[in-house]
């Protein structure tokens, strides 16, 4: 379990910073929350990160319909422009 969840971090965070840095900051928000018995602080953490998943899918949605609205592009022409070979 230690030699994946340090290899499940590095990609999770690499394919999307931005939600991945809410995550560990709601995270924080939470335990800091629980453990000192500061129930604003825990909602306040737990909505982070429902924050950060809504936005993660809210992210894959849109890439999904980016990625099957965008042409195919074509680097190089359909025949070759020197003549055949003898």
């Amino acid at each position: 379990m230690n030699a994946l969840w340090p290899r499940f971090l590095k990609a999770a965070y690499r394919k999307e910073p931005i939600s991945s840095f809410i995550v560990i900051v709601g995270a924080v928000d939470a335990v800091i929350g629980g453990v000192g018995e500061r129930w604003s602080l825990l909602s306040f953490g737990l909505m982070m990160i429902m924050l950060a998943i809504a936005l993660r899918w809210w992210q894959s949605q849109r890439r999904d319909t980016e990625l099957a609205e965008q042409p195919v592009t074509h680097f190089l022409p359909p025949s070759s422009s020197r003549p055949p070979l003898p």
